[in-house]
Protein backbone atom coordinates (compact mmCIF):
# COMPACT_ATOMS: atom_id res chain seq x y z
CA UNK A 1 0.00 0.00 0.00
CA UNK A 2 2.68 2.32 0.71
CA UNK A 3 4.02 1.86 -2.65
CA UNK A 4 0.96 2.89 -4.08
CA UNK A 5 1.33 6.10 -2.45
CA UNK A 6 -0.54 5.22 0.73
CA UNK A 7 0.09 6.56 4.61
CA UNK A 8 0.63 3.36 6.56
CA UNK A 9 1.34 2.62 10.34
CA UNK A 10 2.05 -1.08 11.72
CA UNK A 11 0.84 -1.59 15.05
CA UNK A 12 3.14 -4.76 16.01
CA UNK A 13 2.27 -6.16 19.61
CA UNK A 14 5.62 -7.63 20.37
CA UNK A 15 7.91 -5.08 21.64
CA UNK A 16 10.97 -6.25 19.33
CA UNK A 17 10.99 -8.25 15.71
CA UNK A 18 12.83 -11.30 17.37
CA UNK A 19 13.98 -14.66 16.37
CA UNK A 20 10.53 -16.27 16.92
CA UNK A 21 8.68 -19.24 14.93
CA UNK A 22 10.96 -21.75 12.83
CA UNK A 23 10.66 -22.20 9.23
CA UNK A 24 8.43 -21.31 6.12
CA UNK A 25 7.89 -22.84 3.28
CA UNK A 26 7.66 -19.72 0.41
CA UNK A 27 5.99 -21.55 -2.69
CA UNK A 28 6.39 -19.75 -6.34
CA UNK A 29 2.74 -18.00 -5.72
CA UNK A 30 4.22 -16.28 -2.91
CA UNK A 31 7.40 -15.52 -4.53
CA UNK A 32 5.64 -13.59 -7.16
CA UNK A 33 4.57 -11.02 -5.10
CA UNK A 34 7.51 -10.57 -3.19
CA UNK A 35 9.17 -10.26 -6.55
CA UNK A 36 6.34 -7.63 -7.41
CA UNK A 37 7.16 -6.03 -4.42
CA UNK A 38 11.02 -5.48 -5.45
CA UNK A 39 12.37 -7.94 -2.53
CA UNK A 40 12.66 -10.98 -4.27
CA UNK A 41 16.41 -10.78 -4.57
CA UNK A 42 17.13 -9.68 -0.76
CA UNK A 43 14.54 -12.68 0.20
CA UNK A 44 16.77 -15.40 -2.00
CA UNK A 45 19.90 -14.03 0.21
CA UNK A 46 18.64 -15.41 3.06
CA UNK A 47 16.63 -18.36 2.17
CA UNK A 48 17.42 -21.73 0.60
CA UNK A 49 15.77 -23.65 -2.72
CA UNK A 50 13.80 -26.53 -2.35
CA UNK A 51 13.84 -28.55 -5.30
CA UNK A 52 10.47 -30.86 -4.07
CA UNK A 53 9.13 -32.87 -1.78
CA UNK A 54 9.18 -36.38 -0.70
CA UNK A 55 6.58 -38.51 0.87
CA UNK A 56 8.22 -41.48 2.71
CA UNK A 57 7.19 -44.15 5.58
CA UNK A 58 7.42 -43.26 9.20
CA UNK A 59 8.43 -46.65 10.25
CA UNK A 60 11.03 -47.43 7.87
CA UNK A 61 12.21 -44.11 6.30
CA UNK A 62 11.37 -45.83 2.61
CA UNK A 63 10.89 -43.26 -0.36
CA UNK A 64 6.98 -44.05 -0.96
CA UNK A 65 6.65 -41.07 -3.92
CA UNK A 66 8.07 -38.05 -5.00
CA UNK A 67 7.09 -34.44 -6.54
CA UNK A 68 9.76 -32.93 -8.03
CA UNK A 69 8.72 -28.79 -8.48
CA UNK A 70 11.96 -28.33 -9.93
CA UNK A 71 11.45 -30.86 -12.89
CA UNK A 72 8.01 -29.95 -13.61
CA UNK A 73 8.18 -25.71 -13.07
CA UNK A 74 12.43 -25.15 -13.31
CA UNK A 75 11.37 -21.53 -13.63
CA UNK A 76 8.75 -21.28 -10.84
CA UNK A 77 11.81 -20.93 -7.86
CA UNK A 78 10.31 -22.52 -4.57
CA UNK A 79 11.95 -21.46 -1.06
CA UNK A 80 12.30 -21.98 2.10
CA UNK A 81 13.11 -19.39 4.78
CA UNK A 82 13.29 -18.53 8.97
CA UNK A 83 10.14 -16.85 9.70
CA UNK A 84 12.38 -14.30 11.27
CA UNK A 85 14.56 -13.83 8.20
CA UNK A 86 11.16 -13.49 6.34
CA UNK A 87 9.62 -10.78 8.97
CA UNK A 88 13.24 -8.79 8.68
CA UNK A 89 12.79 -8.53 5.05
CA UNK A 90 9.49 -7.44 5.15
CA UNK A 91 9.84 -4.58 7.87
CA UNK A 92 13.49 -3.07 6.16
CA UNK A 93 11.40 -2.49 2.42
CA UNK A 94 8.51 -0.39 4.48
CA UNK A 95 10.64 1.16 6.66
CA UNK A 96 12.53 2.45 3.41
CA UNK A 97 9.16 3.43 2.01
CA UNK A 98 8.01 5.39 5.22
CA UNK A 99 5.88 3.17 6.75
CA UNK A 100 5.49 3.44 10.52
CA UNK A 101 6.15 -0.11 12.54
CA UNK A 102 4.98 0.99 16.57
CA UNK A 103 6.21 -1.79 18.49
CA UNK A 104 4.98 -2.84 21.54
CA UNK A 105 1.44 -1.82 20.42
CA UNK A 106 -1.34 -4.60 22.40
CA UNK A 107 -4.56 -3.40 20.62
CA UNK A 108 -7.58 -3.70 22.68
CA UNK A 109 -10.28 -1.29 21.32
CA UNK A 110 -9.81 -1.11 17.42
CA UNK A 111 -8.60 2.43 16.54
CA UNK A 112 -10.52 5.07 14.58
CA UNK A 113 -8.97 5.01 10.93
CA UNK A 114 -10.04 5.59 7.30
CA UNK A 115 -9.24 2.32 6.41
CA UNK A 116 -8.18 -0.31 9.29
CA UNK A 117 -6.92 -3.73 8.27
CA UNK A 118 -6.88 -6.76 10.20
CA UNK A 119 -3.85 -8.71 9.89
CA UNK A 120 -3.76 -9.82 13.58
CA UNK A 121 -4.08 -13.99 13.16
CA UNK A 122 -5.84 -16.74 14.87
CA UNK A 123 -7.62 -14.88 17.44
CA UNK A 124 -8.51 -11.18 15.12
CA UNK A 125 -10.08 -8.91 17.11
CA UNK A 126 -11.43 -7.12 13.72
CA UNK A 127 -12.68 -10.56 12.53
CA UNK A 128 -14.52 -10.82 15.46
CA UNK A 129 -15.74 -7.30 15.09
CA UNK A 130 -16.86 -7.88 11.21
CA UNK A 131 -18.01 -11.69 11.81
CA UNK A 132 -19.01 -11.73 15.74
CA UNK A 133 -17.65 -14.81 17.90
CA UNK A 134 -16.71 -18.03 16.96
CA UNK A 135 -15.95 -21.09 18.85
CA UNK A 136 -12.94 -22.81 16.72
CA UNK A 137 -13.00 -26.65 16.44
CA UNK A 138 -9.93 -28.65 17.95
CA UNK A 139 -8.93 -31.46 14.79
CA UNK A 140 -7.91 -33.46 17.71
CA UNK A 141 -4.24 -33.17 16.44
CA UNK A 142 -1.13 -31.02 17.90
CA UNK A 143 2.16 -30.07 16.47
CA UNK A 144 5.82 -29.55 17.40
CA UNK A 145 8.25 -27.69 15.70
CA UNK A 146 11.72 -27.38 16.20
CA UNK A 147 15.43 -26.62 14.88
CA UNK A 148 18.19 -28.30 14.90
CA UNK A 149 21.53 -28.39 13.25
CA UNK A 150 21.38 -29.10 9.66
CA UNK A 151 23.99 -31.90 8.33
CA UNK A 152 26.74 -32.18 5.60
CA UNK A 153 25.22 -32.75 2.23
CA UNK A 154 21.42 -32.41 2.99
CA UNK A 155 19.66 -32.83 -0.05
CA UNK A 156 17.33 -29.34 -1.11
CA UNK A 157 14.11 -31.35 -0.54
CA UNK A 158 11.24 -31.13 2.20
CA UNK A 159 10.91 -34.65 3.52
CA UNK A 160 7.34 -36.03 5.34
CA UNK A 161 7.84 -39.25 7.29
CA UNK A 162 3.96 -40.38 7.66
CA UNK A 163 2.67 -42.62 10.02
CA UNK A 164 -0.56 -44.21 12.07
CA UNK A 165 -1.98 -40.84 13.68
CA UNK A 166 1.29 -38.62 12.99
CA UNK A 167 3.40 -37.39 10.62
CA UNK A 168 6.60 -35.32 10.48
CA UNK A 169 7.86 -32.51 8.22
CA UNK A 170 11.54 -31.55 7.63
CA UNK A 171 13.52 -29.23 5.55
CA UNK A 172 16.65 -27.44 5.56
CA UNK A 173 17.10 -23.20 5.86
CA UNK A 174 19.47 -21.06 5.61
CA UNK A 175 22.11 -20.77 8.16
CA UNK A 176 22.79 -24.07 8.87
CA UNK A 177 19.43 -24.87 10.30
CA UNK A 178 17.50 -27.51 9.60
CA UNK A 179 13.32 -27.00 10.35
CA UNK A 180 10.98 -29.79 12.07
CA UNK A 181 7.53 -29.77 12.06
CA UNK A 182 5.74 -32.93 14.00
CA UNK A 183 1.91 -33.58 13.95
CA UNK A 184 0.46 -36.12 16.35
CA UNK A 185 -3.26 -37.04 17.02
CA UNK A 186 -4.50 -37.00 20.42
CA UNK A 187 -7.98 -36.52 22.60
CA UNK A 188 -6.44 -33.99 24.98
CA UNK A 189 -6.77 -30.39 24.18
CA UNK A 190 -3.97 -28.45 23.76
CA UNK A 191 -4.22 -24.69 23.21
CA UNK A 192 -4.08 -22.74 20.09
CA UNK A 193 -0.57 -20.95 20.74
CA UNK A 194 2.11 -20.33 19.84
CA UNK A 195 3.93 -19.59 22.35
CA UNK A 196 3.61 -22.94 23.95
CA UNK A 197 6.83 -24.66 24.48
CA UNK A 198 6.93 -28.49 25.63
CA UNK A 199 9.63 -30.91 26.74
CA UNK A 200 11.74 -32.71 23.51
CA UNK A 201 11.39 -35.62 25.80
CA UNK A 202 7.62 -36.03 24.93
CA UNK A 203 8.03 -35.32 21.01
CA UNK A 204 10.63 -38.19 20.79
CA UNK A 205 7.75 -40.46 22.81
CA UNK A 206 5.22 -39.75 20.28
CA UNK A 207 7.59 -40.63 17.46
CA UNK A 208 9.64 -43.56 18.55
CA UNK A 209 8.57 -45.87 16.06
CA UNK A 210 9.68 -43.70 13.22
CA UNK A 211 13.10 -44.89 11.41
CA UNK A 212 15.71 -43.42 8.80
CA UNK A 213 16.83 -40.16 9.69
CA UNK A 214 13.87 -39.32 12.35
CA UNK A 215 15.24 -40.70 15.73
CA UNK A 216 19.23 -39.00 14.85
CA UNK A 217 17.13 -35.24 14.51
CA UNK A 218 14.78 -35.61 17.11
CA UNK A 219 17.89 -36.49 19.26
CA UNK A 220 19.45 -33.01 18.53
CA UNK A 221 16.10 -31.27 19.55
CA UNK A 222 16.79 -28.96 22.59
CA UNK A 223 13.71 -26.79 22.72
CA UNK A 224 10.59 -27.27 20.90
CA UNK A 225 6.99 -25.24 20.68
CA UNK A 226 3.72 -26.90 20.91
CA UNK A 227 0.47 -25.87 20.01
CA UNK A 228 -2.92 -27.50 18.83
CA UNK A 229 -4.65 -27.62 15.57
CA UNK A 230 -7.95 -26.14 15.09
CA UNK A 231 -10.44 -25.80 12.39
CA UNK A 232 -11.79 -22.34 11.80
CA UNK A 233 -14.24 -21.39 9.00
CA UNK A 234 -13.09 -19.32 6.35
CA UNK A 235 -14.72 -15.93 7.36
CA UNK A 236 -18.26 -15.01 5.70
CA UNK A 237 -17.47 -11.15 6.01
CA UNK A 238 -13.86 -9.82 5.17
CA UNK A 239 -14.95 -6.30 5.78
CA UNK A 240 -17.34 -3.54 6.20
CA UNK A 241 -16.45 -0.45 3.93
CA UNK A 242 -14.22 0.37 6.59
CA UNK A 243 -12.24 -2.30 8.18
CA UNK A 244 -10.74 -5.49 6.46
CA UNK A 245 -8.87 -8.87 7.20
CA UNK A 246 -6.22 -10.58 5.36
CA UNK A 247 -4.25 -13.77 6.31
CA UNK A 248 -5.20 -15.99 9.26
CA UNK A 249 -7.43 -13.78 10.21
CA UNK A 250 -9.71 -14.31 7.04
CA UNK A 251 -9.40 -17.82 6.32
CA UNK A 252 -6.46 -20.03 9.08
CA UNK A 253 -5.15 -22.78 7.40
CA UNK A 254 -4.22 -25.85 8.90
CA UNK A 255 -0.32 -26.65 7.96
CA UNK A 256 -0.77 -29.64 5.71
CA UNK A 257 -0.15 -28.11 2.51
CA UNK A 258 2.20 -25.30 3.91
CA UNK A 259 0.17 -22.00 2.54
CA UNK A 260 -0.54 -20.02 5.50
CA UNK A 261 1.79 -17.65 5.03
CA UNK A 262 1.73 -18.01 1.10
CA UNK A 263 -2.45 -16.90 1.33
CA UNK A 264 -1.66 -14.20 3.64
CA UNK A 265 1.05 -12.60 0.97
CA UNK A 266 -1.66 -13.12 -1.83
CA UNK A 267 -4.02 -11.59 0.09
CA UNK A 268 -2.10 -8.53 0.45
CA UNK A 269 -1.30 -8.09 -3.24
CA UNK A 270 -4.85 -7.99 -4.04
CA UNK A 271 -5.44 -6.02 -1.41
CA UNK A 272 -3.82 -3.33 -2.23
CA UNK A 273 -4.00 -3.89 -5.70
CA UNK A 274 -8.16 -2.98 -4.91
CA UNK A 275 -7.92 -0.32 -3.03
CA UNK A 276 -5.63 1.43 -5.71
CA UNK A 277 -7.50 0.29 -8.64
CA UNK A 278 -10.91 1.84 -7.16
CA UNK A 279 -11.65 5.08 -5.80
CA UNK A 280 -14.66 3.46 -3.95
CA UNK A 281 -13.39 2.03 -0.79
CA UNK A 282 -15.92 -0.28 -0.11
CA UNK A 283 -16.53 -1.54 -3.82
CA UNK A 284 -12.88 -2.29 -3.44
CA UNK A 285 -13.21 -4.00 -0.87
CA UNK A 286 -15.97 -5.75 -2.07
CA UNK A 287 -13.87 -6.96 -4.98
CA UNK A 288 -11.04 -8.08 -3.01
CA UNK A 289 -13.12 -10.16 -1.08
CA UNK A 290 -14.75 -11.54 -3.90
CA UNK A 291 -11.47 -12.17 -5.75
CA UNK A 292 -9.76 -14.25 -2.60
CA UNK A 293 -12.36 -16.12 -1.02
CA UNK A 294 -12.77 -18.97 -3.24
CA UNK A 295 -9.34 -19.39 -3.29
CA UNK A 296 -8.65 -19.18 0.25
CA UNK A 297 -11.50 -21.45 1.11
CA UNK A 298 -10.00 -24.01 -1.53
CA UNK A 299 -6.67 -24.15 -0.38
CA UNK A 300 -7.78 -24.62 3.26
CA UNK A 301 -10.67 -27.45 1.99
CA UNK A 302 -7.16 -29.43 0.51
CA UNK A 303 -5.17 -28.70 3.60
CA UNK A 304 -7.95 -30.28 5.59
CA UNK A 305 -7.93 -32.76 3.91
CA UNK A 306 -4.53 -33.88 3.82
CA UNK A 307 -4.56 -33.95 7.60
CA UNK A 308 -6.26 -36.89 7.05
CA UNK A 309 -4.27 -38.69 4.10
CA UNK A 310 -1.18 -38.22 6.10
CA UNK A 311 -2.31 -39.78 8.85
CA UNK A 312 -3.85 -43.39 7.47
CA UNK A 313 -3.16 -46.95 8.93
CA UNK A 314 -3.75 -50.44 8.24
CA UNK A 315 -5.09 -51.36 4.62
CA UNK A 316 -6.08 -48.25 4.06
CA UNK A 317 -2.14 -47.49 4.40
CA UNK A 318 -0.85 -49.77 2.39
CA UNK A 319 -3.63 -48.85 -0.48
CA UNK A 320 -2.71 -45.68 -0.11
CA UNK A 321 0.95 -45.81 -0.27
CA UNK A 322 0.80 -48.42 -3.18
CA UNK A 323 -1.09 -45.48 -5.53
CA UNK A 324 1.41 -42.85 -4.36
CA UNK A 325 4.12 -45.31 -5.15
CA UNK A 326 2.68 -45.82 -8.86
CA UNK A 327 2.34 -42.65 -9.61
CA UNK A 328 5.24 -41.22 -8.56
CA UNK A 329 6.91 -44.01 -11.12
CA UNK A 330 4.38 -44.07 -14.08
CA UNK A 331 2.89 -41.03 -14.22
CA UNK A 332 5.19 -38.83 -11.87
CA UNK A 333 3.42 -34.96 -14.10
CA UNK A 334 0.02 -36.49 -12.80
CA UNK A 335 1.09 -36.35 -9.50
CA UNK A 336 2.44 -33.09 -9.75
CA UNK A 337 -0.42 -31.68 -11.37
CA UNK A 338 -3.02 -32.65 -8.48
CA UNK A 339 -0.67 -29.54 -6.39
CA UNK A 340 -0.17 -27.25 -9.18
CA UNK A 341 -3.25 -25.11 -9.25
CA UNK A 342 -1.76 -24.18 -5.76
CA UNK A 343 1.77 -22.92 -7.06
CA UNK A 344 1.07 -21.59 -10.17
CA UNK A 345 -1.83 -19.33 -9.33
CA UNK A 346 -0.67 -15.48 -9.91
CA UNK A 347 -2.11 -12.95 -7.57
CA UNK A 348 -0.49 -10.19 -9.45
CA UNK A 349 -2.27 -10.92 -12.56
CA UNK A 350 -5.56 -9.54 -11.44
CA UNK A 351 -8.49 -9.86 -13.75
CA UNK A 352 -11.77 -7.62 -13.89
Amino acid sequence: MARRGARVTVLERAGALREVGAGIQISPNALRVLDALGIGDRIAEVSAPSRGVELRSGRTGALVARIDYARHRPAAPFRVIHRSRLIEALARAARELGVGIELGQQVTDLPPAPLLIGADGLHSRVRAALNGAETPFFTGQVAWRALVPLEAGAAPVAQLFMGKGRHLVSYPLADGLRNIVAVEERSGWTAESWSLTDDPAKLRAAFAGFGGPVPGWLDQVRDCGLWGLFRHEVAPRWHDGTRAILGDAAHPTLPFLAQGAALAIEDAWVLAACLDARADQRAALERYQALRHSRAARVVAASNANARNYHLGGPARVGAHAALRAGSALAPALLFRRVAWVFDHDATDLRP
